[in-house]
């Protein structure tokens, strides 16, 4: 659980300044072009485009920014809204560089009749124009435009009430965002003085903006909330639970708390409701092409990607998988629609081009593997999940045209309702922290679900637990070679069948190149020995088969078509040393040697002389690839071998943890006797490496105050930086009678046992405390109590007294998750509790409590919330006066 990866929480600055402002500026520049159409009646040409760009820059680009940035400082809320945010001003800024494209032709405009072959194929009709002249018709821009701001719309009120629940600033921000964006979408529909209240709200969106930035980089410079908005919420989260919540809470994949990054699942939502949403109105008619529309559904799926990575960081395969192949299936179906509706104008073509294809089957086998591996997480992902496979099997392209799009258009609808309440729920339950929202139970238990799917027996002796490594992007790497694999399909017949060549390109170039790239980018950080060489060479692979496929059609000379032949010798070299490689399963051998094959077919495509039936190669990679998918799914959620992939073809010689001599004594926390060692060696004077209910710490029994200034050269730790001390419970604290206000006692009873450590005020009574120890914890007037959530700890405290404890590390270095990195402190210490990973990856929050009366400052922000803890204080000072 390396900590390279990226800071803590507290590490980073204030994103919300940057998404707030990005917010108001973008609003800003629309309201200039509003007000300059409204003015004139003409809306401008030249100006659309240089605006346009600063609103992708701004609205789009920084935003996202904002948007990364809070979901590593832990704010879901924050980092939901501003990415989405981002991909609707990117979105729209796309639009209006597409109006101000267009030239200035009153008789632009097609009827229907003109444009539409038929009311339920949204096929283009054959018309005699030019094609650059055809490509500006068939844009359909104000309803795909329309189409496009509907869904943000509803997404965006949502995010105005969830916000509500954290300050009352963010509602008024969002709130006037979502009513903007219903005036910008009925002037769209030709109604010109929406223009003027489209502009009116935009000022009010910059006004609240500056002052909410402004609050938030003096609470940033300051540390004290010296104007208004944040901190208090406009109402309490918890007056949406219901008399149930909390009891049906989810027992998913995650087992403990990664407060890192915050949860991507809400974003993952938002995103998997504006794309359908889209779908559905051209899939009714309401649009009648897919030129704009393609615009909007990349956008959003590159920011459903983004949720892909955070649940990668949060080493959450399920997510990561999930809505990286929803992100693919989007773009897929994106470009596909673009493909049918602008450059394949002929239905007779369309059909034959479609009827031909089989990719849209994999994508149904792989939403029927997402739902297996819901079966361990809640009703509501099951749910989804249930309807992504109407939704996949809604485009299999066998179905006959005239039903095609509208049952495509009636699982679209459903899917984005179910998305829209997903997002709700995401975003309330993890701004609460708790199951507020119903999403249901477990379906199955993770116990009857592994002995179902365990293909064999386990042996006494038998090692079932994962080795150590990231593997949480090995389903999606499955998932995008099959996609390719069997979308590549009917070579030959792409010669004699243009549309289908056209109808593929998206398909083998989409899965098989860029969302590759992508996998090849998150197995970078996997920690494997070879990363991310095998999905970098199987990137080049696809994108050259895709070019290949269109270069044929651009009629090359023999000796252009050489180099192609060149090109796929290059290839089998290279694929015959991964075949060497890939030695980490049988699995992934065999989709090597299979792609040793199907580079044999590439090579003979490229001399015209490829037997038809070895193209059935790509089939057996496509299952082979299914496979992967379901068993590197299941084993990375429950982290052990439930489904068999093959042993290793070289057994790397691992050095058993038992077995290896370590530099100092370890013990295990499981063991009565491991504990009992530990209290021996404090007790003897030594400092020891023990766990937390956050990362591990060096304790030093007060008992002792001599291991205590060991502990300052153990780390190197500067002689200013005080140590805290740690006991097992409150009432030991109550037993030295200090004096503290009511309203301190009733804070630390309400944040202890957890991950906040309280500064408060020496005495007297730490004397009785900590004895001789007193002058070497905490400060000259103040010491840091900490009261961890972790029953080894507190029974140690129990067993030898307060323990004075700082982070297990060189100081200036990360900090400890596991420990093994403890025991690579070697000669330094005199033992080490073993206990495994950390619960947390990142310290605790500390709080300043010595002027608690009347404020309490975070002096570092930890595992829990900044924003969590001044709702607790808020609530008990409330109570209390």
């Amino acid at each position: 659980m390396a900590a390279s990866d990226g800071f803590p929480a507290s590490f980073y600055g204030e994103p919300g300044v940057l998404g707030m402002l990005s917010n108001g500026i973008s609003a800003f520049l629309v309201l200039l072009q509003n007000f300059n159409t409204a003015h004139n009646g003409n809306a401008p040409v030249g100006v659309e485009n240089i605006l346009a760009v600063h609103l992708i820059l701004i609205g789009g680009v920084c935003q996202l920014v904002a948007g990364l940035l809070s979901f590593r400082k832990y704010d879901h809320l924050s980092g939901t809204a501003f990415i989405g945010y981002s991909a609707l001003w990117a979105s729209y800024g796309a639009t209006r560089i597409y109006y101000g494209a267009l030239p200035e032709n009153p008789n632009m405009t097609l009827t229907t009749d003109q444009m539409m072959s038929n009311s339920s194929t949204n096929m283009m009709s054959n018309m005699s124009l030019n094609n650059s002249t055809q490509c500006y018709l068939c844009l359909s821009m104000e309803e795909s435009a329309i189409a496009g701001l509907v869904p943000y719309i509803i997404l965006s009120f949502l995010l105005a009430f969830c916000s509500a629940t954290v300050n009352y600033i963010m509602p008024f921000v969002f709130g006037a965002i979502t009513a903007t964006l219903i005036f910008e979408a009925v002037a769209l529909a030709a109604y010109s003085w929406a223009l003027i209240v489209s502009g009116v709200l935009e000022l009010l969106i910059l006004i609240f903006a500056i002052y909410g930035s402004a609050a938030l980089l003096i609470k940033g410079l300051t540390q004290r909330l010296a104007l208004k908005g944040f901190g208090t919420p406009l109402f309490n989260v918890l007056l949406l639970g219901t008399p149930n919540s909390g009891k049906a809470q989810s027992g998913g994949q995650e087992k403990k708390k990664n407060t890192k990054y915050a949860e991507p699942m809400a974003l993952g939502f938002f995103c998997d409701s504006v794309a359908p949403f889209i779908f559905t109105f051209y899939s009714f008619g309401y649009m009648k092409s897919f030129g704009l529309g393609v615009a909007w559904v990349s956008i959003i799926s590159v920011a459903q990607l983004f949720s892909s990575y955070y649940a990668h960081l949060r080493q959450d395969c399920y997510h990561t998988t999930k809505f990286g192949l929803h992100a693919t299936y989007w773009l897929i179906k994106a470009w596909e629609e673009f493909v049918v509706s602008v450059l394949i104008v002929e239905d007779g073509k369309v059909v034959s081009g479609r009827e031909a294809m089989v990719g849209d089957w994999f994508f149904v086998v792989a939403a029927l593997v997402l739902c297996v591996g819901s079966l361990n997480m809640d009703v509501l992902e099951l749910i989804h999940n249930l309807f992504f496979v109407l939704l996949t099997v809604s485009t299999v392209p066998q179905i006959p045209l005239q039903g095609y799009y509208i049952f495509f258009g009636v699982a679209c609808s459903l899917f984005t309702a179910v998305s829209i309440y997903g997002t709700f729920t995401r975003l309330i339950n993890t701004i609460a922290e708790k199951s507020l929202i119903p999403v249901g139970p477990q379906p199955v238990s993770s116990e009857q679900l592994i002995r179902a799917l365990r293909c064999r027996r386990s042996k006494q002796g038998d090692q079932d637990v994962l080795p150590p490594g990231d593997q949480t992007s090995d389903a999606l790497f499955y998932l995008s070679n099959g996609v390719a694999a069997l979308s590549a399909l009917h070579s030959r017949s792409m010669s004699t069948n243009p549309s289908l060549l056209h109808l593929t390109i998206p398909w083998v170039l989409i899965s098989g190149a860029i969302i590759q790239a992508y996998v090849s980018r998150l197995q970078v950080t996997g920690g494997g020995r070879f990363g991310s060489v095998i999905s970098s060479i199987y990137v080049v692979v696809w994108a050259t088969w895709t070019w290949f496929r269109f270069a044929n059609q651009l009629q090359l000379s023999t000796e252009a078509g050489y180099g192609f032949t060149a090109g796929a010798i290059a290839f089998l070299v290279i694929n015959a040393f991964l075949m060497l490689i890939a030695y980490r399963n049988l699995v992934l051998l065999f989709l090597t040697m299979l792609m040793e094959v199907v580079l044999v077919c590439f090579l003979l495509s490229t001399l015209n002389k490829l037997p038809y039936e070895l193209e059935a190669m790509l089939a057996l990679v496509s299952l082979i690839c299914i496979y992967g998918t379901l068993a590197s799914l299941i084993n990375y959620m429950f982290s052990q071998r439930v489904m068999p992939m093959g042993p290793p073809l070289f057994k790397e010689k691992m050095k058993s943890e038992i077995s290896e001599e370590h530099p100092c004594p370890v013990a295990s926390s499981r063991l009565t006797s491991g504990l009992l060692k530990i209290a021996q060696l404090l007790e003897e004077g030594g400092v020891c490496g023990i766990p937390t209910d956050t990362v591990y710490a060096l304790s030093a029994s007060c008992k002792n105050p001599q291991a205590i200034e060991k502990i300052y050269n153990i780390k190197d730790r500067p002689a200013e930086k005080p140590i805290c001390i740690c006991i097992s419970s409150v009432e030991q604290l109550v037993a030295a009678k200090p004096p503290f206000s009511p309203l301190l006692w009733e804070f630390m009873r309400n944040v202890y046992p957890g991950g906040i450590s309280c500064i408060v005020s020496k005495g007297d009574w730490l004397f009785k405390l900590v004895g001789a120890a007193y002058d070497r914890v905490g400060t000259r007037d103040s010491i840091m109590i900490r009261v961890p959530d972790h029953t080894v700890t507190c029974h140690l405290c129990d067993m030898t007294g307060p323990l004075a404890i700082t982070s297990a590390n060189p100081s200036g270095e990360p900090d400890s998750t596991h420990h093994s990195m403890v025991i690579r402190l070697g000669h330094k210490i005199q033992g080490v509790l073993c206990d495994g990973d950390s619960n947390e990856v990142v310290a605790s929050t500390v709080v300043n409590c010595l002027r608690i009366d009347e404020i309490i400052t975070i002096v570092r922000e930890g595992c829990v919330p900044a924003v969590k803890v001044h709702q607790i204080f808020e609530r008990l000072k409330n109570t209390m006066l």
